[in-house]
């Protein structure tokens, strides 16, 4: 038997299936994402005091939201891209759009909505526009000028690898093509909803 090379082993991810968020009022939730933002909601699970929406972003891929009846969720605002001075593991949601039209489209959808987004940003391989949910969610909407996905990496290609100063991960994967070593994990909590 041969040995499986590392395109053999290599995971075949499709995107993102739900980024899984959480809402004070599935009610807003449901009108700023599917009535304002035009994003299909595909799904709900209800099961007892818990709500789990789904909303389409493009094939196969959704944002999700949980909602706990009876339960005070705090909410918090902050600035897509600035540092937090709160414990934080989430700065922003970026959705994907086709193209300029497209990105300039969503910008006057949101201000005929009277949601308030800044105006585009030239980030040299994407562009965006920044905007929040009504529970102050930080969101950004993209599209790729030259898009780096499926396609072979090109560190040379200084468009897509500006940093002068990379991690030392990302030299063990030039050299090797992957990393030397990963970290270990643990389950926060083994009673908790996988979903």
């Amino acid at each position: 038997m041969s040995e499986m090379t590392a395109a053999d082993r290599a995971l075949r991810w499709r995107g993102i299936n739900h980024l899984a968020m959480v809402t004070p009022d599935m009610d807003t939730t449901v009108r700023f994402y599917h009535g304002v933002l035009g994003m299909r909601l595909v799904g709900t699970i209800g099961v007892g005091p818990m709500r789990h929406y789904f909303f389409e972003m493009g094939q196969g891929t959704t944002i999700a939201f949980f909602e706990w009846a009876g339960t005070e969720i705090e909410t918090y605002a902050k600035p897509a891209g600035i540092p937090p001075d709160f414990p934080a593991q989430f700065d922003h949601i970026s959705f994907d759009l086709p193209d300029a039209d497209a990105l300039v489209q969503l910008q006057e959808r949101l201000r005929a909505h009277d949601v308030e987004v800044t105006d585009e940003v030239d980030h040299g391989f994407l562009r965006s526009i920044y905007f929040t949910d009504p529970h102050g969610v930080a969101l950004e909407a993209t599209y790729w000028v030259v898009d780096p996905t499926g396609r072979p990496a090109d560190p040379a290609d200084e468009r897509l690898f500006s940093d002068t100063n990379p991690v030392p991960a990302v030299a063990e994967i030039l050299a090797t093509g992957t990393t030397d070593w990963h970290g270990s994990t643990v389950l926060v909590d083994e009673g908790a909803d996988p979903a």
